[in-house]
């Protein structure tokens, strides 16, 4: 089964008619920095669809699914379906698309996405391999070509292995305990 694709106004028209499940697979931080306002956090990399359903799990009702472009999202959708869920859609174009088609967005902290920090992630390594390389051993620049490899790993598959490992570090998780208790 084919993850079913809909457009932002598509979401809100069905919104409109009644109460809707969607949910954000981005990360914490992301979520508080930009959500749709009728959406719940549920982060792709702890994302189990039995957990997350509970016992809407088996029911037939419609489940939306968001991130922030649409690709986390459709590999949600893949879990679902692949778990035996039907009636699964993704949003075309994700949080993005929905803030300019005019959906009601919650607004917080704004913080450096984690495709951003991606490209730095990997722009960081390749300068440094080849420094290193030039500079000290040759052999550094395995790191250069590794990241190069990753990069069209991810871009071929739609899977990054360095934005799930930067998804879990520590600045892109949200803080559970508060930062300063007042007595």
């Amino acid at each position: 089964m084919e993850v079913v694709e809909i457009t932002p106004l598509e979401l809100m028209e069905r919104k409109n008619a009644g109460p809707i499940e969607l949910l954000d697979v981005r990360t914490p931080v992301e979520f508080d920095e930009m959500h749709i306002s009728f959406a719940r956090l549920v982060p792709l990399d702890s994302f189990d669809p039995e957990k997350v359903l509970g016992e809407k799990f088996r029911s037939a009702e419609p489940i939306y699914v968001i991130c922030r472009s649409g690709s986390r999202g459709k590999k949600a959708c893949e879990k679902l379906i692949a778990s035996g869920r039907t009636n699964i859609f993704n949003i075309q174009g994700g949080t993005l698309a929905c803030a300019q088609a005019g959906l009601p967005i919650t607004r917080g902290k704004i913080i450096i996405s984690l495709e951003r920090q991606v490209r730095i992630a990997a722009g960081f390594l390749v300068a440094m391999g080849s420094g290193l390389g030039g500079f000290i051993d040759p052999l550094w620049f395995i790191l250069s070509g590794f990241v190069g490899c990753g990069l069209m790993f991810a871009g071929i598959t739609d899977t990054c292995g360095m934005g799930l490992m930067l998804a879990k570090m520590p600045w892109n998780r949200k803080s559970e305990q508060p930062s300063c208790t007042l007595k």
